[in-house]
């Protein structure tokens, strides 16, 4: 290797395209922007969807239903969770951190204890919401239940 052969490796260069810098460069005149309309002046942009004045794909299609702005998502947790979670962490009142901690529930979830699964513990539980046969069975096994 010599000064006068060394070269850069392979695909490293990127050849730029220096757009307006004179007849000589061959991007000069028009800028690769061809000649008038929108596209070809400053600040263009198109609006997300524009499909060249042709009503839109999302203004086409028929709308149906009912969004709720107002609704409030809830994750289940069943009673055979609560149980099996009260028995490995020994545990006699389950708050919703304590959820959180064991991976049962994100961050920022509401909860609703569902009744699903059989209590033999005596629990306090606390959620955001219970189901009626969820509150039944953990007052029948003797625990209470705090909505938040």
């Amino acid at each position: 290797m010599e000064l006068h052969n060394l070269q850069p490796a392979p695909g490293s260069n990127k050849k730029n395209k220096r757009v307006g810098r004179g007849p000589g460069s061959g991007y000069g005149g028009t800028s690769t922007r061809g000649h008038k309309g929108a596209k070809s002046r400053s600040g263009y942009s198109r609006k997300i969807g524009f499909e060249g004045g042709q009503m839109p794909l999302q203004r086409r299609v028929p709308k149906f239903g009912f969004k709720n702005i107002n609704r409030k998502e809830y994750k289940a947790i069943n009673l055979e969770a609560l149980e099996a979670l009260a028995a490995a962490k020994n545990l006699e009142k389950i708050t919703v951190a304590d959820l959180r901690a064991a991976g049962l529930v994100a961050k920022n979830c509401l909860v609703k204890v569902l009744g699903n699964g059989a209590l033999t513990r005596k629990i306090e539980v606390e959620a955001d919401a219970f189901s009626a046969k969820a509150e039944e069975a953990i007052q029948a096994a003797g625990g209470s239940v705090i909505k938040k």
